[in-house]
């Protein structure tokens, strides 16, 4: 199973600051068996396309993002992601919001995230925090290798 974790952030992409929920992702991932590249720092719009549409054709599995689903005008992931996507898996999403409001972060219930399918590639939009990232990771965990299954033929 082949994974690509790209961290949504402008200020990352241009070294303001260092990228700490990329690694979470793509720890989580390896620790799942996943063969996992990145994280793969990109600006905020049209370079998340972009990484999207390259990662589905390179043929991964999964894509996770991490960063741009909150309120801020900046914050464009989902718009993106919608953007490469053919089909939305809207469950997916909601879970991750609820984990995190369940956990006692109300403010996850902000997040504009989005999973949805590009080809045979899961996209997983996740918050740009590190908690978030961990409560989407923890959801994920429990579905993934049935979901990369499915996208392979498997049977429910």
């Amino acid at each position: 199973m082949k994974a690509l974790v790209v961290t949504v952030s402008t200020r990352a992409a241009s070294g303001y600051y260092e990228d700490r929920s990329g690694p979470v992702a793509a720890e989580r991932l390896r620790a799942m068996g996943f063969d996992v590249a990145g994280p793969q720092v990109v600006a905020d719009g049209d370079p998340v396309e972009m990484a999207l549409r390259r990662a589905a054709e390179q043929g991964y599995d999964l894509v996770v993002t991490t960063g741009g689903t909150g309120l801020s005008p900046r914050d464009v992931t989902p718009e993106m992601t919608r953007r490469v996507v053919d089909r939305e898996v809207p469950g997916l999403a909601e879970a991750i919001r609820r984990r995190g409001a369940d956990g006692g972060v109300p403010t996850a219930a902000l997040s504009r995230a989005v999973c949805g399918l590009a080809g045979q590639t899961l996209v997983v939009n996740l918050p740009g925090s590190t908690g978030g990232v961990r409560d989407g990771m923890t959801v994920l965990e429990a579905v993934l290798k049935h979901a990369v299954d499915q996208l392979h033929g498997g049977d429910h």
